[in-house]
């Protein structure tokens, strides 16, 4: 069969030279007039990005994890793509001229985000197929094209071809009664040249001297991207679509093959949804994603060696411009690499990932979590996932549901999982008679369809299910347990940095607060009231919600430690947060940081702001931690004379969570709790292994570790909460209770 191909390739050798499509080369760079006290927030997200390739690129971390880091980053980056740039198109076909934070226009980002793009693809390929696929081939993990395969591999790639792949594939022809079929979102093809003398197909005539056809073809993706061979000791993994390429004859009998090359689109995700004019606003949402396979499209991605005509062909049946053309120099769409790893198994390759890790059990709770309610009575208590686990959120949730003095539950949800242990715990609730109200964020980008199905089985059960707010997403992380005691009514909360998803919460980070505070519980009333009904509560005890209070908040505290430092106290800030892009917020930052405060600020990805600039950010320190877990908790510090003002928060420091969403922040108060909510940030601003610096010229860098101690803040924060549990199991030996023995026995 794979003689076959190459005669096809032989024989079509006389029919048409090859002509590989050129390169499409990086426009260069406009100078732009910007405002230099910031950064644009879209290519700080690429900055971003470039740090998680660096992750991908770094020889100490472990080679199955950095094949994850660079999966990653091809992901971020097609998100990126068909939501961010997206939009960016949409403002420039409708001539939006007002320029964003850093005094750029929109064709200005657009021109330089192209720029940054291709830099930053050349460097994913370049990390490919010079650092990545070496290296595994000295471990017999092979990433390799089916040409560079052993014939007995060949027929057994052949063979996978004829019993699976044949029957799924669906080769569609492209002639003048079957237009060029609908080609979906980030949906992997191959485009095929035929020769058509003697085709029973009706040829496109190019010119008078040359006849050919085309056909198309999606990528199944119904199978694993990659093909996995095991022979001697050795794994050999090939991408489908070169199998497939191998055996175009079989799909395409009795024609000759002239070229073929495979290709991929992006198209516009972003939704467009009018909620005041939606009259029903699940359908709406539904409808609008079902869309989105129909968006306009921003981006073609094709083989580097691709046929100039078949190029030509493709780009014409599409419609794309030149400039929106991105040549690969390998697989496209590298996501498929973290497949790689999950293929060779859990018990093998060991050296070459993370060592497992299992999360702790909660140290603020007793070791187990039964009669969870009365733990939560006694104090409030912190949990910090992942490196504790998310069972007491669960259970909460779980316990709540089955317990008779339980009367109602109120709960948001942003992003649930799939198989959601949540949403179990909330249907046997409402089949056990409780009251339950759920906000389902319905908007919750790229989780809208599951959300969706979760509304709709939710309010099939009986539960009160509300979409929230018009023209505001519900981010805010919340549970409210309404239980009925001895003593009267009482109110038990969770309140949390991150969402309701058991499966994220084993890779991203963040912080929880169980609480049977009254005030705290008031407020939270309040709260689901505000979102189910028309009350807005004008005082709050303790919780600073968003779009209402929470940015006033904020700037109230940074000007305190302002004028703490210029009245010659101490005065200092730290915030933790996934991105810093609010201008009110960042000039609010500078001032404080010329009155004398010391700002100690964690940034996962955008940042908007210069640090480090002499007279006007001198004081102000960003670094960026990139590791094997996602930095997601939000913490806040301010130093307020001595009185440590502390608070966690599902907002970042972005016009999005402060002007548009509906968000908590709320206080830390016990002091247990404050205690560990210090220790996380004291071990990040430790860090000297994963934490990356920000430059005056908004790129990043690693310290110079030579006379520093390394410290890896996720393994030391593995390290801490595991000696937590040893010490709960050791304080609870000592205090078991030992018979007093008299002296004469």
């Amino acid at each position: 069969m794979a003689e076959k191909a190459k005669k096809s390739k032989k024989q079509s050798a006389g029919k048409s030279s090859k002509k590989t499509a050129k390169k499409v080369s990086a426009p260069k760079a406009k100078t732009v007039d910007k405002d230099t006290r910031f950064f644009n927030r879209e290519l700080s997200w690429l900055e971003f990005n470039d740090r998680i390739l660096h992750e991908a690129r770094d020889t100490k971390n472990p080679l199955l994890e950095r094949l994850n880091f660079l999966s990653i980053t091809a992901s971020n980056l097609d998100e990126f793509y068909i939501v961010r740039v997206a939009s960016l198109r949409d403002m420039e076909s409708v001539n939006f001229e007002e320029k964003d934070i850093a005094g750029m226009t929109v064709s200005e980002q657009l021109l330089n985000i192209d720029i940054k793009t291709r830099s930053s693809m050349a460097l994913m390929y370049s990390t490919y197929n010079r650092s990545l696929v070496p290296a595994l081939r000295q471990e017999k993990i092979n990433l390799c094209n089916y040409e560079d395969l052993s014939e007995d591999h060949k027929k057994d790639a052949d063979t996978y071809f004829a019993n699976v792949l044949y029957p799924i594939i669906t080769p569609m022809a492209v002639d003048s009664s079957r237009p060029f079929p609908l080609i979906y979102n980030r949906m992997l093809n191959m485009c095929v040249m035929l020769d058509g003398e003697g085709s029973l197909l009706l040829p496109n005539r190019k010119d008078e001297d040359e006849s050919v056809n085309y056909a198309t073809l999606q990528i199944p993706n119904v199978v694993p991207r990659v093909y996995m061979i095991k022979g001697d000791g050795e794994f050999f993994f090939v991408p489908i679509e070169q199998i497939i390429k191998a055996n175009l004859d079989m799909l395409f009998d009795g024609q000759t093959v002239l070229a073929s090359g495979c290709y991929r689109v992006m198209r516009n995700a972003d939704l467009d949804i009018d909620e005041d004019e939606a009259e029903d606003l699940l359908k709406e949402i539904e409808e609008q994603v079902r869309k989105r396979r129909y968006g306009e499209i921003i981006r073609l991605e094709v083989e580097d060696d691709i046929d100039s005509d078949l190029l030509d062909f493709i780009t014409g049946e599409l419609s794309i411009k030149k400039k929106d053309i991105f040549c690969v120099n390998g697989p496209i769409d590298l996501t498929f690499l973290s497949k790689i790893n999950s293929a060779l198994g859990k018990d093998g390759f060991k050296s070459l990932r993370y060592p497992a890790h299992t999360p702790a059990s909660a140290a603020m709770f007793d070791g187990t979590y039964d009669n969870i309610f009365d733990q939560i009575r006694e104090k409030d208590r912190i949990v910090h996932h992942p490196y504790e686990s998310f069972e007491p959120v669960l259970e909460f949730v779980r316990q709540a549901a089955t317990d008779p003095n339980v009367l109602a539950i109120k709960q948001t949800l942003y992003r649930v999982s799939p198989q959601s242990p949540i949403i179990s715990s909330l249907l046997e609730a409402a089949r056990n008679g409780k009251q339950v109200m759920v906000l389902v964020e319905l908007k919750a980008r790229f989780d809208e369809q599951n959300n969706i199905n979760w509304a709709k089985v939710l309010e099939n059960a009986g539960c009160h299910v509300i979409y929230g707010l018009v023209g505001l997403k519900t981010h805010s992380k919340i549970t409210l347990v309404v239980r009925k005691e001895e003593d009267g009514i009482r109110r038990y909360l969770h309140l949390a940095t991150g969402n309701y998803n058991d499966i994220t919460a084993k890779i991203y980070t963040d912080m929880g607060m169980f609480t049977a505070s009254e005030t705290f519980g008031e407020d939270a009333s309040e709260f689901f009231n505000m979102l189910s009904g028309f009350s807005i509560p004008r005082t709050w005890n303790r919780l600073i919600p968003a779009p209402i209070w929470l940015k006033d908040y904020f700037v109230a505290k940074i000007r305190r430690e302002a004028e703490n430092a210029l009245n010659g106290k101490e005065a200092r800030i730290i915030a933790k947060i996934n991105s810093l892009v609010d201008g009110t917020v960042i000039r609010e930052l500078y001032k404080a940081s010329e009155a004398g405060v010391k700002i100690d600020l964690i940034v996962r990805g955008i940042c908007c702001l210069r640090a480090g600039v002499p007279g006007m950010s001198s004081n102000i320190t960003v670094r960026s931690i990139t590791g094997r877990f996602l930095e997601h908790s939000r913490i806040f510090y301010f130093y307020n004379e001595g009185y440590e003002d502390i608070y966690l928060a599902s907002a970042d420091w972005m016009p999005r969570n402060l002007d548009r969403r509906v968000e908590l922040m709320f206080p830390v108060e016990d002091p247990d709790c404050r205690r560990r909510v210090m220790e996380v940030l004291e071990v990040e601003l430790n860090d000297t292994i994963r934490a990356h610096y920000l430059s005056e010229d908004g790129t990043y860098h690693k310290l110079d570790l030579r006379g520093k101690i390394k410290l890896d803040s996720q393994e030391k924060l593995i390290e801490l909460a595991n000696e937590a549990v040893r010490s709960r199991e050791l304080e609870n030996e000592n205090m078991e209770f030992e018979p007093a023995v008299s002296a004469d026995e």
